[in-house]
């Protein structure tokens, strides 16, 4: 039912070189979390055919956080790489968080989880 993004990103070399394991669930991440880190949320719905299920629609969101904008840019293009062969990328946007100050770059993906 639902996507194994924590595994796709925590296993590639390049986006945990950039945030080791602070990859964090619910698009929540602790307070006072060392800079960068992932947040990740996901919605979705049964796909129904005559047969029945045979598949989950996903959307993932992935958010990158740094107070660096460069370091933002190396995280976002690593998350894209890394998320790209498992799910499709509809969307990107880099906007700063009014709440933590942080430059925060914004994925959506759609992922086809098989049942």
């Amino acid at each position: 039912m639902l996507p194994l993004v924590y595994p796709v990103l925590i296993g590639d070399a390049a986006v945990s070189a950039l945030v080791a394991t602070r990859i964090y669930r619910h698009g929540r991440a602790p307070q006072e979390v060392a800079v960068p880190y992932i947040t990740w949320s996901i919605s979705g719905a049964p796909e129904n055919a005559f047969e029945g299920p045979d598949h989950d629609f996903c959307r993932v969101q992935v958010d990158c956080w740094s107070d660096d904008d460069a370091q933002l840019e190396a995280l976002g293009k690593a998350v894209r790489d890394a998320m790209e062969p498992h799910a499709h990328m509809t969307l990107f946007e880099g906007t700063p968080d009014d709440t933590t100050g942080r430059f925060r770059m914004m994925l959506l993906f759609d992922w086809i989880e098989p049942r």
